[in-house]
């Protein structure tokens, strides 16, 4: 006897976009599990490298993150980044597709990085969006909670140069 077909509806209330690109799986119960694709999960062990290389090169807080969430942290408690979904804020400043440059020191307002972070921790702020194949496919970030300190244009050198390098081998 052959069984109808069902039909779910997905709740899309800040989980999927229209267009993202899912995995879809089966558990051990046979229940089907669908999972945002994640092209920067790919190469979460390399993102791991990036951030500790910048981290020791520059001294700032680096992370990496995909479109929803930090995927790579280094030079903070992993607890403050590991896997938090990414604050509006930054969301927002990834999609102009520019980096972007806050020191408080020059009267920016920092943005918190994750949805539950305190922007007034920090004093200076670079996000600057990973682009592959002409899509945002995540984020790098470097910031600084020390007082006085600015970003300089080598450090922003460094975070774009770094972000075109990831965004090149996702395209590979």
């Amino acid at each position: 006897v052959k069984q109808p077909d069902k039909v779910y509806e997905v709740s899309t209330a800040n989980v999927v976009s229209e267009g993202d690109p899912l995995e879809i799986f089966t558990d051990h119960d046979g229940e089907v599990v669908l999972k945002k694709y994640s092209p920067i999960g790919e190469i979460a062990a390399i993102a791991k490298d990036y951030t500790d290389s910048l981290y020791r090169t520059l001294g700032h807080i680096t992370l990496i993150s995909d479109r929803d969430a930090i995927v790579s942290s280094s030079g903070a408690a992993k607890r403050d980044y590991s896997e938090k979904p990414l604050s509006t804020e930054v969301d927002q400043i990834l999609q102009n597709r520019q980096m972007t440059v806050l020191n408080l020191s020059s009267g920016a307002r920092m943005v918190p990085v994750t949805n539950d972070d305190r922007p007034e921790t920090y004093a200076s702020q670079v996000i600057t969006p990973i682009i592959a194949d002409g899509e945002i496919i995540g984020g790098l970030m470097l910031l600084s909670r020390e007082s006085g300190i600015q970003m300089t244009d080598i450090d922003q050198k460094v975070a774009e140069t770094t972000a075109s390098i990831i965004g090149r081998q996702m395209e590979q």
